[in-house]
């Protein structure tokens, strides 16, 4: 990749990352997966993603500044997801465009994102949808497709800029209130018609009718991106309600 143009013409430079290979079966970006770095500084971040001993890259990496780096060209196969899934697809490396966002993450304060940076993620995600036509509901954050492992890019990213920009799910979320909630160790068929409706969003829930450990990291998955405000793991009406209208913004 060394002398290549960026993919991207908001890409200023570009970082050559050995850590890539082909797409499996052919297969063309379908979504947009947003990460953050989750390390102390973007200099780590970036040794990291191109450092072959750690078999994890991006296609790119914005900078708290807006400055955006490419390391993987967008018609290899960048190693950002790892295992998950996302509306069946369960080589989401294979289906999608990986975008490292620099931010220290949970483990180190988690910063506000800046709005330099803000506006340099919407810009490439519009650019990139636009090139590899994928639909603006197929922009999700890394903890939709692995919620038990992952909580990036977390719940101060602001989902509502990408929203205003036509990106992503455009959803407001329901008041908190009191009434019905559900949570950890609940039974019974009201369990399972939820878990299936995270199905019918795009989380991988197997219908089991138990409010089970997996059901609950979907919960806090969900919660982060579309009602940060309490992210708690329990399905009340607030959240319950904020699916409900997730999934018919999807259509």
């Amino acid at each position: 990749m060394t002398a290549l143009a960026p993919d991207s013409p908001l890409a200023v430079k570009v970082v050559p990352s050995p850590n890539q290979g082909p797409r499996k079966d052919g297969r063309r970006p379908s979504m947009i997966v947003l990460h953050y770095t989750g390390m102390e500084d973007g200099v780590s971040a970036m040794r990291r993603l191109c450092d072959p001993l750690a078999e994890v890259s991006a296609h790119y990496l914005v900078w708290e500044d807006g400055r955006i780096f490419q390391l993987v060209p967008e018609a290899a196969r960048a190693w950002h997801a790892g295992r998950g899934c996302w509306r069946g697809e369960t080589d989401v490396n294979s289906a999608s465009i990986g975008i490292e966002i620099v931010n220290r993450g949970h483990d180190f304060d988690y910063p506000d994102f800046p709005e330099a940076q803000i506006e340099a993620v919407v810009a490439l995600c519009r650019d990139v949808a636009a090139r590899n036509g994928i639909p603006p509901t197929e922009i999700l954050a890394h903890s939709d497709a692995a919620p038990d492992r992952k909580r990036d890019p977390g719940e101060k990213f602001p989902w509502r800029c990408l929203a205003a920009a036509g990106l992503g799910l455009d959803v407001a979320p329901a008041p908190i209130a009191g009434g019905r909630a559900f949570a950890r160790g609940e039974e019974g068929q009201p369990v399972r018609a939820l878990q299936a409706m995270f199905g019918m969003l795009g989380y991988a829930l197997d219908l089991t009718g138990v409010f089970d450990e997996r059901t609950e990291q979907v919960v806090i998955a969900f919660q982060r991106r579309f009602r940060p405000a309490l992210v708690d793991g329990v399905a009340d009406v607030s959240t319950i309600t904020t699916l409900r209208d997730a999934i018919r913004a999807r259509g």
